[in-house]
């Protein structure tokens, strides 16, 4: 099976073409430029788009815009390409990509997404000794986790990228792309005027 997965949740977006398990091509860009990178991947597998078979999306939480502009990608590929698709989430990606440690998103106003998945102040979070924090959450927050103990790994290590390639293999239960749903666990600051 040929699988798209792309996540635009963090400020770093990711993107994979992944055939039977195997990726054949991987991008890490912005959002702003998922399509542009969903075509160089083609290109570069020498693939087309008729020939994706699924898609895997992340679906938060992190960024509401971020997270809003893959959702409505994979809307859109999804009934362009009449391809089914299943959402992942972006903490379940980074956990699988570093395993043992503990995925943190920064999930801005001073607070981080950790597993649960839910949202609270860098400081609140339990770790034990020694536990690893990965993820942008634990980069923007270093100093805080560092002194309950924790290890953040280098700000360049791959481990803080919740990599395409997982998404891909976390993906289960492919229905329509119009079912995708966002994990925003805490409402937007934008409210719709009345």
């Amino acid at each position: 099976m040929l699988i798209l997965a792309f996540d635009t949740a963090t400020d770093r977006a990711t993107s994979a073409l992944v055939g039977d398990g195997e990726v054949l091509g991987e991008r890490v860009s912005r959002a702003s430029t998922l399509l542009e990178d969903v075509d160089a991947l083609l290109r570069q597998a020498g693939a087309h788009a008729g020939d994706v078979e699924a898609l895997a999306v992340g679906t938060g939480p992190g960024s509401f815009t971020g997270t809003r502009i893959g959702i409505a990608v994979a809307r859109g590929l999804g009934l362009a390409l009449d391809v089914p698709a299943a959402g992942v989430s972006t903490l379940d990606a980074l956990a699988l990509g570093a395993p043992g440690a503990v995925p943190v998103v920064d999930a801005k106003r001073r607070e981080i997404f950790v597993l649960g998945p839910q949202a609270l102040a860098p400081a609140e979070l339990e770790l034990a000794a020694g536990a690893v924090c990965v993820g942008d959450g634990a980069v923007r927050y270093r100093d805080v986790l560092e002194s309950l103990g924790a290890e953040v790994p280098p700000d360049d290590d791959e481990r803080h990228l919740p990599r395409a390639r997982f998404h891909a293999q976390l993906a289960r239960d492919f229905a329509s792309a119009e079912l995708l749903e966002p994990i925003y666990v805490r409402t937007p600051d934008a409210q719709a005027s009345a």
